[in-house]
């Protein structure tokens, strides 16, 4: 195996571990973060229901932006969104990724915005 198939693999048992623990219900949603080389991707899930409260991504959040730039701005427009639909409290789940850089970024700028995690 390559290098990046072993990290891809890590991360993603890292995540099928963090979802047995994490789970989002209606009042306390599943703040699901995915990121790539290029973009980031985030969504509030309600898992009960199996339904996307609220989705975003840095595709159409900040372009022309530095990548860490655009993760706040994500997690600022989050925030907002949710506010909207009253979420106030979410559990966070950092998909496997480790909590430095643009998912702390994020995480911090959606917590800036209102949420609580």
């Amino acid at each position: 195996m390559t290098t990046t198939n072993n990290k891809r693999i890590g991360r993603e048992r890292r995540h099928a571990r963090i979802r047995t623990q994490v789970i989002g219900s209606a009042t306390q949603p599943r703040l699901s973060v995915y990121k790539s080389n290029r973009y980031m991707h985030a969504q509030i899930i309600d898992d009960a229901k199996r339904v996307t409260l609220v989705a975003g991504s840095t595709k159409e959040a900040a372009k022309g932006m530095k990548k860490t730039d655009a993760a706040k701005a994500l997690g600022v427009e989050l925030a907002k969104k949710a506010a909207a639909l009253g979420i106030t409290t979410v559990v966070f789940d950092r998909g496997g990724f480790r909590y430095t850089g643009r998912v702390a970024v994020l995480a911090d700028a959606a917590r800036e915005g209102g949420l609580k995690f």
